[in-house]
């Protein structure tokens, strides 16, 4: 029977050409505009490390104060005597200390030019906590992490361009005069959106850090932060004239991350947060009650706004659009199917069931829907294209128009046109044919 109602459809697109083209342009302009906004919002919010989220978290300390923080939330980074103290107190499975930087570069090739490349400064566990994959190597040791050892880790592509991709592990980069001994390479590592360090400095969807040195070796180093720091929130911080006084003053600068496994981990975590501010009330350092946060990775996200307002916006008007689109697809359907009473009422009259009218009408709007489907994957890969010129180049580069993108636009446009279609079906299928076989009779 489906060859049967595909055939009547067909029979009833060539009779109504202008109807049909209407009906697919609509589907396929609303659900290419649909797909194309959809792409940028998945790449922009998706989880950059799913299997594993839930169980990352940043603990948020108030050092601020109730009179200088932002509405009651504790600042988004922690001072160095707090991001040292729960480094030290080892509460977690594994957990790191961040930092930006910015490092001169100086080729071993004397005939290149230095260049400047951003870094971040980590603690040791990074790599684990946030299963960065190694091409070749590893991250360094806890030892090299007390020590402040010159090791580091670069990602694939400063490999690439210093040592022709090679396994360049044990060899030396200098960076900003010092010399370092490569332990790991990353395998071209760009998690986005790169939320471990968007709160410290570099743009959640920039260009991704290519350098990773152990964080005691950049305090050692006097290397300053490359990223947000606030200083002065309190009335009664000093101002800073050295490196010493700015480790042990009230700035908060480091972004720090805590992997705990198990509900009752993170519950415990955050008890200690608690017990920990409360210690700092206690010695005088805080005169307010503790206030302290623990959130998980997708919760992070929320908060720092990650996700551009431009495509969550454009994605609501989209969806608007396409809302418009299926209204106007409604009307235009119940006027090619109620222009068919005639036929229908015969079809009645030889005996076709309400059934087999809904049938035979459902198939002919997923033909439709087919058809719009295909027009708004040609629409969509054109609207792919030139997505740079809507949203900024960096966020323009995430979407792609893979496998899943080109199933879920033909699979919407399926299914809106049957939405749009069932009330048409309906009305056709009440037809009454002796009413029609008397009206022309």
């Amino acid at each position: 029977m489906i060859s049967y109602y595909l055939d009547l459809a067909w029979r009833s697109c060539r009779r109504s050409k202008a109807l049909t083209v209407l009906v697919i342009a609509l589907m396929g302009c609303g659900v290419a505009t649909c797909m194309v906004t959809y792409a940028v919002f998945r790449a922009t919010s998706a989880d950059p490390i799913p299997w594993k989220s839930s169980q990352l978290f940043v603990p948020q300390i108030d050092n601020f104060g109730p009179t200088n923080n932002n509405a009651g939330e504790p600042p988004d980074l922690l001072s160095y005597a707090d991001g040292i103290a729960l480094l030290h107190a080892h509460q977690a499975q594994r957990q790191t200390l961040l930092y930006a930087v910015k490092l001169a570069v100086v080729p071993g090739d004397r005939q290149r030019q230095p260049f400047s490349e951003p870094a971040d400064a980590v603690t040791g566990d990074f790599f684990a906590m946030f299963d960065a994959p190694f091409r070749h190597g590893g991250g360094w040791s806890a030892a090299d992490d007390d020590q402040g050892a010159a090791v580091v880790v670069i990602n694939g592509t400063l490999n690439q361009q210093l040592f022709g991709g090679a396994n360049s592990v044990g060899r030396e980069i200098s960076l900003d005069t010092h010399l370092y001994r490569i332990v790991g390479v990353l395998d071209d590592w760009q998690p986005r959106p790169r939320i471990f360090d968007h709160a410290s400095a570099w743009d959640a969807f920039g260009k991704p850090v290519q350098i990773f040195i152990p964080f005691r070796r950049a305090i050692d180093l006097h290397e300053a932060p490359a990223g947000n720091v606030i200083c002065g929130a309190r009335k009664d911080d000093p101002e800073v004239p050295d490196w010493g006084s700015f480790l042990h003053g009230e700035c908060t600068w480091i972004a720090a991350w805590a992997e705990l496994p198990t509900h009752a981990d993170a519950a415990r975590y955050l008890g200690y947060l608690h017990n920990f501010a409360a210690e700092q009330q206690r010695i005088g350092r805080f005169d307010w009650p503790p206030n302290v946060r623990l959130r998980s990775l997708r919760r992070w996200m929320e908060v720092e706004r990650v996700v551009p307002k431009a495509s969550a916006l454009s994605l609501i008007v989209a969806l608007s659009f396409l809302a418009i689109c299926l209204l106007n697809v409604v009307g235009l359907m119940l006027a090619r199917f109620m222009r068919r009473a005639p036929e229908i009422g015969v079809r009645r009259a030889l005996g076709a069931s309400r059934g087999a009218i809904c049938r035979q009408f459902l198939v002919e709007a997923a033909a439709i829907g087919l058809a719009g489907g295909a027009l708004g994957l040609l629409l969509t890969a054109v609207g792919m294209a030139a997505i740079g010129l809507v949203f900024e180049p960096q966020i323009a580069a995430l979407a792609h128009l893979d496998t899943s993108l080109v199933v879920s636009t033909v699979a919407l446009a399926v299914a809106t046109t049957l939405i749009a279609g069932l009330y048409p079906t309906w009305r056709a299928a009440q037809v009454q044919p002796a009413w029609q076989l008397k009206s022309n009779g």
